[in-house]
């Protein structure tokens, strides 16, 4: 029987998880993320960041959007792993507790 505060450790790995999850589709697959001005876009396939001209600012947007993805999946996983098959773990481990509250509050700040 998993108690509340697994429980609940879980399902907020699951709120970061599913839209980690949705959020490769609109990258790749859909228009959502894509500026809905088109000189904008066109501009951003142009142009090259300051750091390197080795790439554009359109495809530096999409490996962002990518990697951002790709880290709330990882913690939705991790988070939700640990919380329901480890919780003495979890729960014993400062660290990861506050690993873990520092990375959803930084998300509340970008939000």
């Amino acid at each position: 029987m998993i108690t509340l505060a697994p429980a609940l450790v879980a399902a907020s790995a699951a709120i970061i998880l599913l839209p980690g999850l949705i959020h490769p589709l609109h990258t790749f697959r859909g228009r959502k993320l894509h500026p809905r001005d088109a000189a904008l876009e066109t501009a951003m396939r142009e142009v090259s960041p300051v750091l390197t001209r080795e790439t554009t600012m359109w495809r530096a947007w999409v490996g962002f959007n990518a990697s951002h993805s790709y880290g709330a999946i990882f913690f939705g996983l991790v988070y939700g792993y640990l919380a329901l098959a480890h919780g003495a773990l979890l729960f014993a481990s400062p660290y990861l507790l506050g690993v873990g509250l520092l990375l959803l509050g930084g998300y509340v700040v970008l939000a």
